[in-house]
């Protein structure tokens, strides 16, 4: 197993995967399922030399995907074939059968059968394929490009998720993530749950749908998994934090008890460091001081919880840690931008 990071990294420093000891919360199942990662409806294209498509910014095409999520994550998984993916000031990525590709950022991007080529499919035809796709008019299959041999052949697919207010999994995610699995590794967990999107697929029965969907899902959080565990030492962010023994153990306590009245100073005892020495750490690997951290995350958590029309404002932030109902309201317009009663307006109107 081998893994290709493009995008943005900075220094830093990893040590022992924290996430192999028992713990009793796993703070990145924590985020996956407070951020509802949902997944859509996703195809298998065949494609023959030469071939070629460009994928406009996510938000051109979302409404059409999952017009209901705040964020959309494309992924490719390469059965046969070989191929290049283009993003903008990335160079040119080749990628192979048994690579994924996760493109985390809703940027446009192009997947092409040689590199810096006109595609095949423009940014305005792809749009228009999402269209017909979605209402039902296309086959599960779609065959493209020439029809010379030295094509490729992969799924493309879709999973939606929420970004605001804290989505700390996204933010740690590069702008193109390249799994590439080797061709002589036994049978492993990734490599089952494609077998059965394959089998799935080709032998659909009353629930396919639902169970490709849940298919999906499962194929990213595994592709997460093998993120976090093939990190390079240098690598920063909220994954790397996950794996360092001090951070790790901090950030599973704040996801464990997010509504305790923490102080850096407690943190710090647990961790066993001073409150400077914590302090750093946890800012050079997370990008936030951990007060700051737990008031996002609870910020997330009661927007979560606004959409409950049973609770009141008050009781959500007594769930978050506010005794006061004023405070809870200063501290979510803060850092959401809207009081929590407008948030929980504009949540149920979206959702009708």
């Amino acid at each position: 197993m081998q893994l290709e990071l493009s995008g943005d990294t900075r220094p830093g420093t990893t040590e022992v995967p924290f996430l192999c000891q028992t713990s009793a919360t796993d703070p990145l199942s924590d985020v996956l399922r407070m951020v509802k990662l949902t997944g859509a409806v996703f195809h298998l294209v065949e494609a023959s030399f030469p071939w070629g498509v460009a994928v406009p910014r996510a938000r051109d095409y979302s409404s059409i995907i999952l017009p209901r999520a705040q964020h959309l994550i494309s992924y490719h998984i390469i059965l046969k074939g070989s191929g290049w993916v283009e993003v903008p000031e990335i160079a040119s990525t080749p990628f192979e059968a048994g690579d994924i590709l996760v493109l985390s950022h809703g940027e446009p991007y192009s997947l092409l059968s040689a590199p810096s080529q006109r595609p095949e499919y423009d940014q305005e035809a792809t749009v228009a394929f999402f269209r017909d796709w979605m209402a039902g008019k296309l086959p599960f299959v779609t065959r493209e490009g020439g029809g010379r041999p030295g094509g490729a052949e992969y799924i493309c697919g879709f999973l939606g998720c929420d970004m605001l207010p804290f989505n700390p999994l996204l933010a740690a995610l590069p702008r193109l993530l390249r799994i590439r699995r080797s061709r002589t590794t036994k049978q492993d967990l990734l490599g089952g749950l494609i077998d059965l999107t394959l089998s799935d697929a080709c032998r659909p029965q009353i629930g396919s749908e639902s169970i490709r969907l849940r298919l999906s899902e499962l194929i990213f959080v595994e592709v997460v998994r093998l993120c976090l565990e093939a990190l390079p030492a240098h690598e920063t962010g909220w994954l790397s934090g996950l794996k360092d023994p001090s951070i790790g153990k901090i950030l599973t306590l704040l996801h464990d008890a997010p509504a305790r009245p923490w102080t850096l100073k407690q943190l710090a005892r647990e961790a066993g460091m001073s409150r400077s020495a914590l302090a750093a750490r946890f800012s050079h690997l997370i990008g936030q001081s951990p007060m700051q951290y737990l008031t996002l995350w609870r910020m997330q958590i009661a927007t979560r919880l606004l959409a409950d029309n049973s609770l009141r404002v008050a009781t959500v932030g007594k769930e978050v840690g506010y005794e006061s109902e004023a405070a809870f309201s200063r501290a979510f317009k803060k850092i959401v931008g809207a009081s929590p009663a407008k948030w929980r307006d504009e949540a149920n109107r979206v959702a009708v």
